[in-house]
């Protein structure tokens, strides 16, 4: 169908609206009707908007909507109805296609909606249609919400995004091709709506109380209002050009004057002195033709120096994905009037309405209340407002709402978002780049504006600045993100303006860290630590072995009576056995023998009444063959049972898992971990000097001709910092950075680019310097380069072989000597039995620096070995286990040196030739009889004027901690290397008679009575169920009540449970306390009779351990002459802490500790605290923590 020939029924609709005669417009009397037929008919056009264009064509809203709004505002139906009408005709082409389209037809409609659309905005340029819009939005908003209908507020929201799509409206570039400062379309309308007044009305939405609900419409018109104009530029209006900016403006003059002058004058040199029809033809000595012949040039000589191979070759064509990203049109200056007008706006909304409408606007944001990439407009008014209040007369307390923070935090959370969309969203990448170059002029305007603020004359707001300050160089995600942006800059994706922002805005924050670190000796630094630890595999299933006949007659002589009982109906049989599976994949028929080892199964592990149930369940499956018997008497099915019992049924072995090769990387787990260091701004500096930032600024650098000095000031400044602060000037001998300094040198303007021309011929001089003694110099220049290949190629190629730098990671290559060295020694070592091959070969090998890694996969190499397989690493814990008659002689006569001793252990440790863990000497001092129990180990703190202290803040053998922080390093490994074997401690520790009475008492004096007797019922209840069962699983400790759950959390109670052998949540999955199997029936009585006991202490008996611990105190609490004197913990005249084991900093368990007072008592600490309390010295020290990222092997 032809658009322009419109449809007989909407023609007939159009006509009639009405008609215009003069400047009156006469309307139908099927005026409404009409105008809802037309909504009626948009709502159901095509994709090709056909309903659209065909009004669009008829010109019907300049004909007939526009003035039927600007005659008939009384009558308020019809108008509401235009209004409407008016509101979908003038939405964006955007809206109406949903996207660009890529399709030429498609494409052809969007363009055609599009020039439909700039046609509609030329009839909004009218002070009459504003004027009666005005009117209209000002009747409405002086209604109170009581007397406001719901058709009144959708009339205002209608209005407002009336406003909002003429304002959209693109300019058409056909039309509007006049010089900066002649009145646009958009400058006629935004006139139009100052004559209005509904500039004035916008202001009142922006700043009243009563219409928050408008603060979006009203922020998203503003921005289009401001569309075309600069904030800088803006604020300069109405005053005195300032000596900077003349001075800005003759340096330009002059440039384009030297360029006008070289021009002319080369045009001088290439005319000839009198005329030749012949030019001449001369051969070009030195320079190859095709063939063999020099080159023949047919031109003058005055031509000679533009010969090229490449004359009148075809210019290769760029592909489309390979193009620059196309920048945006730059703004225009508007008219005068226009500007003025702009100005004082700017300044009155600043005045009263700014600080309000961002903060509304950014909690409809927080909330989700807005629609989807509403943020764009916050980010833009941030950066438009907040640097014209900074070119203007920078007040702070105008802009108050988004210098913080806070303000910081929502920008680089937007801007890491539409980052990480960026990279994702390839096909939307354009987009979102425009949106990440949004925040980022939000971004710099905030640092730019703090930077301001440490200029200011007041104090306050320098100390304001300082504490922003302080929070930005604290977190590491301001820091790293210019390091994300430079490396995945992509032109083809990003323009040019985006790479010119992001360079000053890095520039900027660096010039402020670099003044914030001058002056701070001892800056300390938050450090993040991505800490990857290897998960242990899980160990090999053992074969179980066979019982023998002896145990099975014992194993059957117990099971008989409990048989006789099920077969006499005395114990009730189970009655959710089924013999099969039914999701198995194995068919019913063939499960017999499955069936047959589980009835083994259940008589081996006492289980009667299963077995018994599954035996006459599997006769009633499988009748046929009387594989489980015939119909018997149940007397005899006693005698089948034990025929199952001792058959050697064959089993399925269980499939043996494969070791997986030594070169594979084991299963990591990440964990963060917060530490503190000192900053080093050239550290932080070093993280630029890589090949993708450099290549990004040179990208930059390409078009220094079109940079502001400040831009081209920015990329010398960094490259300075990279050749001169960090010696690395190799980063920048780059072809294309050459080429580019070759065109800077003879440009005739080169006296306007003075710090670009001397960074030149500082690299250029350093680069030849290099080329007299490198010869592979010039090689090098066609390759980026990496710090550590920078400097191999000033230093010398083999410095990084020999162990420095990063390239010390690879092998070194094996030489023909080394070879054969290798497998003389493989040969020798071979057929040794008990002994690692490749640990001979390792001690014997002569070159140094050799690791077992290596050495296998050269042997691989070699064909020596068929796989890294036959090679297994030894496995740790199992390569000392018995003990020699030396050994165990040796460690007598370590015990008789040093029984005496405050720490026996420790200097135990010290002094045996063979390594062990600590767990392995205490079994087998208490395996020699040296010492009676583990107590007798403990390491005994002194204090002044008292006897030793047992240190039972350490249980022997426990593989997390250690007796002293010297031994720490040391412990760690030996236990590591033992805990494959021995498992977790916990599951097999008893408690110890009478250990625990001391804290017992303390418990019952505090109030915890109820707590101790609801545990003593639960640990007798529990022995009793495991002597029922004759099995024992771990059993939860869930406490039911407050009063218990409240116990739970005390540490004093948490002690008792660990001296009674009970064992905490062992991982994140877990969240009660526990029972371990391993205690019996007989251990758990006692437990529980030793919290029955509730006598008090006999006078004159040595109080216990626990009584005589004292928690250290905290670093929030008393001061330190406030400190208990007698904490064993504690020197009394020293006031510092007694170094006891380990240190780890201690977590709180409950926000109550930290709102304790000062003056409270803390918590007592003991053998149960996993995590003690790392003491502070008091006195609070000012601190700037700067995040970084390392990752460290476990």
């Amino acid at each position: 169908m032809d658009l322009y020939m419109m449809n007989c029924e909407l023609l007939a609709t159009c006509s009639a609206l009405g008609y215009l005669e003069g400047d009156v417009y006469h309307k139908e009397p099927d005026c409404l009707e009409s105008v809802k037929d037309l909504i009626r008919y948009l709502r159901h056009e095509d994709e090709t908007r056909d309903i659209r264009q065909q009004l669009g064509a008829a010109q019907i809203l300049q004909n007939d909507l526009l003035p039927i709004l600007v005659q008939y505002p009384q009558d308020k139906v019809l108008f509401d109805a235009v209004v409407r009408l008016t509101v979908n005709l003038t939405q964006p082409a955007l809206l109406c296609f949903g996207k660009v389209p890529q399709d030429a037809a498609s494409r052809h409609h969007f363009l055609q909606v599009v020039s439909y659309l700039q046609a509609y905005k030329e009839a909004f340029a009218s002070e009459k249609v504003f004027g009666v819009l005005s009117e209209k939005l000002y009747d409405l908003l002086q209604l109170d919400w009581e007397q406001r209908q719901e058709e009144d507020t959708l009339l205002i929201e209608r209005i407002l995004l009336l406003v909002r799509n003429v304002l959209h409206v693109p300019p058409d570039p056909t039309e509007e091709q006049g010089v900066d400062g002649d009145a646009s379309t958009h400058d006629r309308v935004l006139w139009a709506l100052h004559i209005s007044g509904m500039d004035d009305l916008l202001k009142f939405l922006a700043s009243s109380q009563t219409e928050q609900q408008w603060a979006l419409h009203v922020l998203e018109i503003i921005s289009l209002m401001f569309r075309d104009q600069k904030p800088e530029q803006l604020a300069a209006v109405g005053q005195g050009r300032t000596a900077t900016e003349r001075g800005e403006d003759t340096r330009e003059l002059e440039t384009l004057r030297q360029r006008e002058l070289a021009e002319r004058k080369s045009r001088a040199l290439q005319r000839p002195s009198r005329h030749s029809r012949f030019g001449g033809s001369y051969v070009i000595q030195g320079l190859k033709a095709i063939g063999d012949r020099d080159v023949v040039f047919h031109k003058g000589l005055h031509n000679l120096k533009s010969y090229s191979h490449d004359l009148g070759k075809e210019v290769r064509r760029v592909p489309k994905r390979r193009l620059a990203a196309r920048e945006a049109e730059p703004p225009r200056r508007s008219a005068r009037n226009v500007q003025l007008f702009l100005r004082e706006f700017c300044q009155d909304f600043l005045e009263g309405c700014y600080n309000h409408l961002m903060y509304l606007v950014k909690d409809q944001l927080i909330r989700e209340k807005a629609q989807q990439h509403d943020e764009t407009y916050y980010l833009w008014a941030t950066a438009f407002f907040m640097a014209f209040n900074r070119s203007l007369r920078f007040r702070p307390e105008l802009v108050s709402e988004t210098v913080g923070v806070r303000a910081f935090h929502f920008i680089e959370q937007n801007l890491t978002s539409y980052y990480e969309m960026a990279l994702m969203d390839k096909k939307e990448a354009a987009t979102w780049a425009r949106r990440m170059h949004l925040a980022l002029k939000a971004y710099q305007e905030l640092l730019r504006t703090v930077q301001e603020m440490d200029r200011s004359p007041e104090q306050a707001v320098r100390d304001s600045s300082q504490i922003i300050k302080n929070n930005i160089f604290y977190l590491m995600e301001y820091r790293e993100l210019f390091l994300a942006l430079f490396r995945k800059f992509d032109e083809t994706k990003q323009p040019r303006s985006f790479l010119r922002d992001l360079v000053e805005t890095a520039h900027l924050f660096l010039r402020m860290l670099e003044r914030f670190c001058q002056g701070r000796a001892g800056l300390v630094v938050q450090s993040k630590r991505v800490r990857r630890k290897k998960k242990p595999r899980a160990p090999a299933a053992l074969t179980a072995q066979p019982p023998t006949p002896e145990e099975l007659e014992e194993l059957w002589a117990s099971l008989a009576p409990q048989l006789q009982a099920c077969v006499q109906g005395e114990v009730p049989l189970p009655d959710d056995v089924v013999p099969f599976d039914a999701a198995s994949e194995t068919p019913v028929e063939e499960q017999r023998v499955e069936a047959m080892l589980r009835i083994q199964d259940c008589l081996l592990g006492s289980r009667a009444p299963e077995a018994l149930k599954l035996l006459r369940s599997a006769r009633e499956v499988w009748p046929e063959g009387d594989v489980f018997g015939p119909t018997v008497e149940p007397s005899e099915e006693t005698k089948l049972l034990r025929e199952i019992l001792f058959a050697p049924l064959p089993r399925h072995a269980p499939p043996e898992p494969e070791e997986p090769e030594e070169l594979e990387e084991e299963e990591e787990e990440e964990t963060m971990r917060v530490s503190e260091k000192e900053f080093n701004f050239l550290d932080y500096l070093k993280r630029f000097a890589s090949a993708p930032v450099i290549r990004a600024y040179v990208v930059l650098l390409r078009g220094y001709a079109q940079n502001s000095a400040h831009t081209n000031h920015c990329v010398a400044r960094m490259l300075h910092r990279l050749a001169c602060d960090l010696h690395m000037e190799a980063l920048l001998f780059q072809l294309s950075l050459f080429s580019l300094f070759n065109r800077l040198l003879s440009d005739p303007c080169a006296g306007a680019y003075q710090e670009l021309v001397t960074l030149a011929k500082f690299i250029l001089g350093k680069f030849f310097a290099l080329a007299a003694t490198n010869k592979k110099a010039c090689v090098e220049l066609l390759f980026w380069k990496s710090p550590a290949i920078a400097r191999e190629m000033t230093e010398g190629y083999g410095l990084l072989r020999e162990g420095e730098g990063a390239s010390s990671r690879k092998a070194p290559v094996w030489t023909p000597q080394e070879e054969r060295e290798l497998r003389e020694l493989y040969w020798k070592y071979k057929e040794v039995e008990g002994e690692d091959v490749i640990a001979n070969i390792l001690a014997h090998l002569q070159a140094p620096g050799r690791t077992r890694r290596q050495v296998v996969n050269q042997l691989v190499r070699l064909g020596l070995a068929g796989s890294v397989k036959d090679f297994p690493r030894e496995r740790k814990g199992t390569r000392i286990v018995l003990w020699t008659q030396e050994q165990e002689q040796e460690l007598e006569r370590l015990f008789e040196e040093f029984q005496g001793t405050d720490d026996v252990l420790g200097n135990i440790m010290k002094n045996l030739t063979a390594r062990r863990s600590r767990a392995r000497v205490v079994e087998k001092l208490l395996g020699l009889g040296l010492v009676s129990e583990r107590k007798e180990l403990y390491k005994k703190r002194r204090r002044k004027g008292h006897a030793p202290v047992s240190d039972e803040m350490e249980p022997l053998g426990a593989p997390a901690q250690a007796s002293s922080a010297e031994e720490g390093d040391s412990d760690e490994e030996e236990e590591e290397e033992d805990g494959a074997e021995e498992g977790p401690l916990d599951e097999h520790w008893a408690p110890e008679d009478g250990a625990e009475q001391g804290l017992v008492q303390r418990l019952r004096q505090e109030g915890l009575a109820g707590p101790l007797q609801w545990l003593e019922n639960y640990l007798k209840r529990t022995a009793g169920d495991r002597e029922e069962d004759g099995v024992s699983h771990p059993v939860p400790l869930v406490p039911l009540s407050e009063d218990n759950e409240d116990a739970m959390e005390d540490r004093r109670f948490q002690a008792l449970l660990r001296k009674l052998g009970l064992r905490p949540p062992a991982s994140e999955q877990e969240s009660f306390w526990r029972i371990p199997a391993a205690l019996t029936p007989q251990q758990l009585r006692r437990a529980a009779a030793s919290l029955a006991h509730q006598g008090p202490e006999r006078e004159g008996s040595p109080p216990s351990p626990l009584g005589q611990l004292s928690a250290p105190l905290h670093p929030q609490g008393p001061p330190p002459a406030e400190r208990p004197s007698a904490s064993p913990g504690w020197d009394s005249e020293r006031d510092e802490p007694v170094p006891a084991g380990t240190k780890r900093r201690r977590q709180m368990d409950s926000d109550s500790e930290d709102a304790a007072s000062p003056g409270a008592s803390p918590a007592p600490t003991g053998p149960f605290v996993e995590e003690d309390e790392e003491l502070q010295p008091p006195g609070r020290r000012k601190r700037i923590r700067h995040v970084e990222e390392e990752e460290e092997e476990d």
